[in-house]
């Protein structure tokens, strides 16, 4: 009888073991497998300036005159750079020009658009501009942080990477990105992080302002991240019922 009751145990044991640990079923990326989520594909949307966007901008021109009047900080190469604001009405204020519609444009249109109205005063003037809050922060089971985007089309495995991955109890099933979208109401995109249909999907790239959230998984209490502690557990229970 203390045999049986002693096999029992083992094997309940073993049970909880089996059951305990992370699988690469649970935090593996890019699986293969029908029974997860089938994301489509779409094309990418390079991203658009909204309300309240911070642009850094640098006009270049040969007069130094005109150079120096437009800052005092002004290189010997008549270079000019400064960040402003994209207000409600999405305009931005560049000093000596009229308010300068940006919202709603790509980098390179609203380069091309601030350079078309500073050549109504600088004819020879180039400009180039570029975001300056290009950034995406993360929050929850992941090494929480805001991080720079270094690149055009930051996939979210490159974000993640560049934060320090997710951690074992992060819930890959339920991964969510908050995006912003100006005035407007707040964009909740979530997904499963470990299909490999996610490539070239509608949650493949991070842009600006990004806010990724990772919860932590409610079965993580009784995951382990390796066995052993489990087999340390057993031992000793084993020598106990000896």
């Amino acid at each position: 009888m203390r045999i049986k009751y002693f096999h029992i145990v083992v094997a309940l044991l073993l049970s909880v073991v089996l059951n305990s640990c992370y699988s690469y079923r649970q935090v593996g990326l890019l699986q293969e497998r029908d029974d997860l989520p089938q994301y489509d594909s779409v094309a990418y949307e390079p991203y658009r300036l909204q309300v309240n966007d911070e642009i850094i901008y640098r006009v270049i021109t040969m007069d130094q005159t005109i150079a120096k009047t437009l800052s005092a900080n002004t290189t010997t190469n008549g270079q000019y750079a400064n960040a402003y604001r994209i207000y409600s009405d999405g305009t931005v204020d560049i000093p000596f020009l009229p308010p300068v519609k940006l919202v709603g444009l790509t980098e390179l249109e609203a380069q091309d658009t601030l350079r078309k109205a500073m050549r109504e005063i600088i004819p020879d003037a180039d400009v180039k501009m570029s975001l300056y809050n290009k950034r995406f922060t993360v929050l929850g089971d992941a090494n929480s942080g805001t991080y720079y985007i270094y690149k055009e089309r930051m996939t979210i495995f490159q974000a993640l990477a560049l934060s320090g991955d997710l951690h074992n109890a992060g819930d890959r099933r339920h991964v969510r990105i908050v995006r912003p979208h100006g005035n407007d109401e707040p964009e909740v995109l979530e997904f499963d992080i470990r299909t490999n249909t996610i490539i070239d999907s509608k949650y493949y790239y991070v842009y600006p302002n990004d806010l990724i959230y990772v919860s932590r998984d409610p079965a993580s209490f009784y995951k382990q991240t390796s066995y052993s502690g489990f087999l340390a557990l057993i031992t000793s229970s084993v020598s106990l019922l000896i």
